[in-house]
């Protein structure tokens, strides 16, 4: 079994992809980390890859607020192929906005795991990814 854990980051915000990634380091804990600028890139990327379940993430942290697609407009395409892809990926909606209508317009769609308020902190990455990392070995 392979244990790295693929993490995707989607924000348009390049010092907040580098900070993310810094801290997803600092868990220590084994990721491959992929970065994506907007939603389209990201999507792009999954289609290219449907039945490489390999290449695929297993966990996406995506951002609300980016140009050309943003997380709400990858969401709902994602929807649409998702039963086109082979394996479960955990999808975390990180994004700096309080607004309750975000909030509740996020825990409407099945997909997203969990609504997190910017900045994640390196506890609360690491227990997700420790989390997500046992829910695959028990896959597996």
């Amino acid at each position: 079994m392979n244990n790295l854990l693929k993490t995707c980051i989607i924000d348009d915000d390049s010092i907040y992809r580098f900070t993310m990634a810094k801290t997803l380091e600092s868990t220590k804990l084994p990721v491959d980390i992929m970065v994506f600028s907007d939603g389209e890139e990201a999507l792009n990327f999954i289609l290219a890859n449907l039945g490489k379940d390999s290449e695929l993430p297993d966990v996406i942290f995506l951002d609300i607020d980016m140009p050309v697609m943003d997380g709400f407009q990858f969401m709902e395409a994602y929807m649409k192929v998702k039963n086109n892809v082979g394996k479960h990926i955990a999808i975390f909606m990180v994004s700096s906005s309080l607004d309750p209508r975000d909030i509740a317009k996020a825990n409407k769609i099945s997909a997203i795991s969990d609504y997190i308020v910017k900045p994640v902190g390196s506890v609360r990455l690491k227990s997700i990814i420790e989390m997500l990392m046992e829910e695959k070995k028990k896959a597996s």
